[in-house]
């Protein structure tokens, strides 16, 4: 449930502790908290302190999805998921920075004609749809860094017994980002790769795929510190794409002009606008992820809070009354069907 403003992004005192203490029981006095351990990504965040907790953070979105339901890809179909995101722009916080969002994206099947007009203006040729995939990138601004990590992409590649076809830079439009977000804005890349001869289907190709992001970014995380790399593999697939970034809803399709091309075509769009309820935006946790994009928080069971339950019904998708968790589809929905949802589970 959101209260107040979207740049409120601190925990209540007497949840953590203004001390960060907690008593143990009488005749036990108090026990130090223990540091909490970050999961995922957490390049750009703080550390804990105060009343900041990086282990703590949660979320709580809108997300829309709209497909051809004969699977016929057409521009309009992207100009339908855009508007579907502005529609959700209440969806999204906004921090002290009017124009600072905490992101919005779209995933799309890739758009084959599009990519293979603008290939042919860089100079290689782009083979069938579903023979190659296209990578998004998020790179450093550090031009030796950023061609570190496009050499280790080569040779990756080559070893993956795949081919390395081209790069792009995506065109961008940041004049209607805050000003707190362009200091943090990234370059953005697109990797082309041929499937290679050994790779016979695409589901076999799809697997590679996801060994060779793995292997990636190990290679370019051993060498430089995963918060301090500047690197994040937005998707690489040869069945979607993904343009997503610090944004507010309406700031996405003027932030990428490709959304605007009448070759950038797809059969289903999913659109995300996120709100951080105590979390620090970054440019890679904004959402679609390369699978899935949701409107709330879950954690696994030996990380929940022992408070859980005292907060909202769907704080971590479970009900108050039982152990099971709700359907994913009744999480994924608004606030008011999602509480609907979960008031009917726990009467039955």
């Amino acid at each position: 449930m959101h209260t107040g403003s979207g740049c409120a992004r601190v925990r209540r005192e007497d949840d953590m502790g203004a001390a960060g203490r907690r008593t143990t029981g009488a005749g036990q006095g108090t026990a130090e908290r223990k540091p909490a351990i970050c999961f995922g990504n957490t390049a750009g965040l703080p550390t804990a302190h105060g009343l900041y907790d990086p282990a703590l953070e949660k979320d709580s979105c809108g997300v829309g999805f709209i497909a051809d339901i004969k699977g016929t890809k057409s521009h309009k179909l992207i100009e339908d998921a855009l508007a579907i995101l502005c529609n959700l722009e209440h969806r999204g916080a906004v921090g002290a920075d009017p124009r600072a969002g905490d992101g919005a994206g779209i995933l799309v099947q890739t758009p084959h004609k599009f990519f293979a007009k603008k290939a042919d203006r860089l100079g290689f040729r782009l083979p069938k749809a579903g023979e190659y995939a296209v990578g998004a990138l998020f790179m450093p601004r550090d031009q030796d860094w950023r061609q570190v990590i496009c050499d280790i992409y080569s040779q990756m590649i080559k070893r993956e017994g795949m081919t390395l076809l081209g790069w792009r830079q995506v065109p961008t439009d940041n004049s209607t980002l805050g000003e707190s977000v362009k200091p943090t804005e990234p370059v953005h890349l697109q990797v082309f790769i041929g499937r290679g001869k050994k790779i016979k289907t695409e589901t076999e190709f799809e697997r590679r795929l996801y060994i060779l992001r793995k292997s990636m970014s190990h290679a370019i995380y051993t060498r430089k510190e995963r918060r301090l790399s500047g690197y994040y593999p937005v998707s690489i697939s040869c069945r979607t794409v993904i343009y997503k970034g610090m944004f507010l809803a309406d700031q996405l399709c003027t932030y990428y002009p490709d959304l605007h091309d009448k070759d950038f075509e797809s059969a289903f769009a999913l659109v995300h606008q996120r709100f951080s309820t105590n979390t620090f935006p970054t440019w890679s946790l904004a959402h679609p992820y390369r699978m899935i994009a949701h409107n709330g928080w879950r954690r696994a069971k030996h990380r929940c809070p022992p408070t859980c339950s005292a907060r909202t019904s769907t704080s971590c998708g479970r009900s108050r009354t039982r152990a099971s968790p709700i359907p994913l589809a009744s999480t994924t929905r608004s606030n008011f069907s999602s509480k609907a949802a979960i008031r009917s589970r726990t009467r039955s």
